[in-house]
């Protein structure tokens, strides 16, 4: 409910009215059924636009640091990240990302629509970077279609390390669903859940049209992080 109020009566027409988000393949997006949408992710505001511009609940598993801070600041991020479907993760490793998968599996055994990003971060350069390997894994586990989702100029409205939006359109396009099944029973096998991802890589990059980087986010940021101390 109080997602459903947020989304329809406070944010969503307030958010969509300023932006005016252009959608295509809104079709693609089964009625019912689990299924995961797999964005790029080149800023903050991508969980935001998707499940605005998306008629379904759209679920997403963020950082658990979003809803354990103190203060009014924290009390409204808390909000802000509950009013927008997302669920706490702790994404330290090991069994906290087994337990990450199975809150995904969970979500999609109840039938509900599954938000990832397959490149574990936002972009730093708005390039698209390899893909992870979980979403793979959570495609065969769950027996569910992946749909690619592409965000469009999303970090030219709120770039890496910006508190405010600039006012300005974006996109999102939805493409096909991807159908996986011929490798029912192969989770296990890293060479397969490599091939699906890049499979799924193949076709962000081919609806947003960003260059593609064969080297993870996550290692261009520490490289950074590094150079500049």
């Amino acid at each position: 409910m109080f997602y459903w109020f947020m989304k329809n009566i406070v944010i969503g027409p307030l958010v969509l009215g300023i932006f005016r988000p252009w959608v295509t393949g809104l079709e693609n997006i089964p009625r019912e059924g689990g299924v995961i949408l797999a964005s790029n992710h080149l800023s903050f505001i991508d969980s935001v636009f998707l499940p605005l511009v998306v008629p379904r609940r759209v679920v997403f598993l963020a950082k658990s640091e979003y809803f354990t801070g103190k203060g009014l600041k924290g009390w409204a991020t808390r909000q802000f990240f509950k009013a927008t479907g997302q669920l706490p993760i702790d994404r330290s490793g090991g069994k906290a990302s087994e337990d990450s998968l199975n809150t995904g599996l969970r979500v999609l055994a109840g039938g509900g629509v599954l938000g990832i990003y397959p490149e574990g971060t936002r972009s730093p350069d708005a390039r698209m970077y390899r893909g992870r390997t979980g979403v793979a894994r959570m495609v065969l586990e769950a027996g569910v279609p992946v749909i690619p989702v592409a965000m469009i100029d999303t970090e030219k409205a709120m770039p890496t390390g910006t508190r405010i939006p600039k006012i300005r359109r974006i996109g999102v396009i939805i493409g096909t669903p991807l159908d996986f099944s011929r490798f029912d029973g192969m989770e296990g096998d890293r060479f397969v859940l490599r091939s699906i991802t890049d499979e799924l890589m193949y076709e962000l990059q081919q609806l947003s049209t960003q260059e593609y980087v064969d080297v993870y986010a996550t290692s261009v940021k520490e490289k950074r992080a590094n150079l500049s101390r």
